[in-house]
């Protein structure tokens, strides 16, 4: 596995040097996502070292607070509600984590601060598990995935590290250039799809994104594709005619791909903290969430923000990103968060 790997990224870099109208610009930024990974430490101690500040922000503070306490008590909880909540995890999910650690003080579970952390640990820990569900890309073919999220996330790169692992696992994958209100986003993709042997289908700019999306369709059930990635425009226009735009495209898409799309995924920046909490409002209602992905996790203070959004809408955490790599976009693990920020 590991030679077809290295074989894989090797068949990439053998492409850098094909001629591209996009510009140099996207053409680096993409290469140095893309490019054969080194020899690196494990997967665990890379998402340590990109959750320190969150570990700093939430574990460091509590250890602070905790210091000299012989016991713990109401006021104890008072300050660690204000921990979490400036930690990003959210009012909604802090007043809730609260009240079950105040159960636990009441039947005597909190004796000392060892104990309280290893309970708070469990309780984050559950409220992530509780959404938790595989994303299965067999259960159809193709299996179509509308990826949705204002501008600036990451969210053409997610698509191209997405369709990089997928081919990797042996998939035939086609992208869809449905961000038709920015041209750059296009190309980008275009380059991704290049890189990693996947087919683009693009429009010229400004045309409907719905058109697009209606042409993937058509062409992923002709060529036998594994898997649609479709990209969508981000913009936060007003809310009417971000929902409108969001049903057609659904409509579309479900009228060619009975079922489909059969995963939405939501893509939100890690380190914007409390303005994912409002994206994923606004997307949820207009799009059909069913999963989220977070990126930009490596150095953010604002790793809390994983737990809230998660537990507030309750849905599913299906991948996150902790670098530039392709292989530093990982499927989400509940359990491996929690033990890194802890």
């Amino acid at each position: 596995m590991a030679e077809e790997k290295r074989g894989f990224f090797k068949g990439l870099l053998d492409k850098f040097t094909a001629d591209t109208s996009a510009t140099e610009a996207e053409e680096k930024a993409v290469n140095a996502e893309i490019a054969e990974p080194k020899e690196k430490t494990g997967f665990f101690d890379r998402l340590k070292q990109g959750l320190t500040k969150t570990h700093e922000s939430i574990v460091g503070r509590i250890d602070s607070l905790l210091l000299g306490q012989k016991q713990i008590d109401a006021d104890v909880l008072e300050e660690l509600e204000e921990i979490l909540i400036t930690a990003d995890i959210g009012v909604k999910t802090t007043v809730e984590l609260i009240r079950t650690l105040e159960q636990r003080l009441k039947r005597n579970e909190l004796k000392d601060g060892n104990a309280l952390k290893a309970a708070l640990k469990q309780e984050i820990t559950n409220r992530l598990v509780q959404v938790e569900s595989g994303l299965d890309i067999i259960a159809a073919k193709p299996f179509v995935i509308l990826v949705i999220g204002v501008n600036g996330v990451g969210k053409t790169t997610t698509i191209g590290k997405l369709a990089a692992q997928y081919r990797l696992a042996g998939k035939k994958v086609l992208l869809a250039a449905g961000d038709t209100f920015r041209a750059a986003a296009a190309e980008q993709l275009e380059i991704w799809g290049e890189r990693v042997g996947a087919e683009v289908v693009r429009h010229k700019e400004g045309a409907d994104p719905s058109a697009v999306a209606f042409d993937a369709c058509k062409a992923a059930l002709a060529r036998g594709c594994d898997v649609l990635l479709i990209d969508t425009a981000g913009r936060l226009h007003t809310k009417v005619n971000l929902m409108e735009e969001m049903k057609k495209i659904r409509r579309v898409i479900e009228r060619e791909i009975p079922g489909a799309p059969h995963e939405t995924l939501l893509v939100l920046d890690a380190a914007t903290g409390q303005n994912a909490i409002s994206q994923a409002s606004l997307f949820k209602e207009a799009a059909q969430v069913t999963g989220l992905i977070l990126t930009k996790l490596d150095g953010t203070a604002k790793g809390g923000i994983v737990v809230a959004v998660s537990h507030e809408f309750s849905l599913p955490v299906r991948y996150i990103g902790v670098g530039e790599g392709v292989e530093d976009l990982r499927e989400f693990e509940p359990q491996e968060f929690v033990d890194a920020i802890f």
